[in-house]
């Protein structure tokens, strides 16, 4: 017997960016058309390889847990992006889920224990000599996961019209 609704969420890794959200919009269409849950997850990553990246707004002479500050930025911006893209359900359905370690492999690990169908992530598409050595988050995750992975960027403004 089959069922018209698949429970294995589509997994799509934000980190507030603008791609993040073109992501999470694409995923949000598939998982309509696919009947599938969205799971959205948000890795905070060690802050000694990116400091000061969880900047809190309005919040001076005050320190917070970076989880906590992560935790309300993920929140805001699954709020923000569902007023954006009212029409898509799915995103207002969607599971959150907050995690502390390195990027890529908590992203595999999360996929492989929610039993992930794919993984939709936005790629920055950074060039130049910090992706040679390093290379980018999404493209690591293409190369060791064990499921479908699709890669969004955003639409970037063209300034010469």
């Amino acid at each position: 017997m089959s069922s018209s609704k698949d429970d294995r969420p589509i997994l799509v890794p934000v980190d507030f960016s603008s791609d993040s959200e073109a992501a999470l919009v694409y995923a949000a269409e598939l998982a309509a058309l696919m009947h599938s849950p969205l799971l959205v997850l948000h890795v905070v990553h060690d802050p000694g390889e990116a400091p000061g990246y969880y900047a809190v707004k309005h919040r001076k002479k005050h320190l917070h847990k970076l989880e906590d500050v992560a935790a309300d930025m993920l929140k805001n911006f699954m709020q923000e992006t569902g007023k954006t893209h009212p029409h898509l359900t799915a995103i207002a359905d969607a599971g959150t889920k907050l995690v502390t370690g390195l990027p890529v492999n908590r992203i595999l690990e999360v996929a492989d224990k929610s039993g992930a169908r794919m993984i939709i992530m936005g790629s920055q598409g950074r060039t130049g000599l910090y992706h040679a050595l390093v290379g980018s988050k999404a493209e690591q995750v293409v190369r060791l996961a064990s499921l479908p992975v699709t890669i969004i960027k955003s639409e970037k403004v063209k300034k010469d019209k």
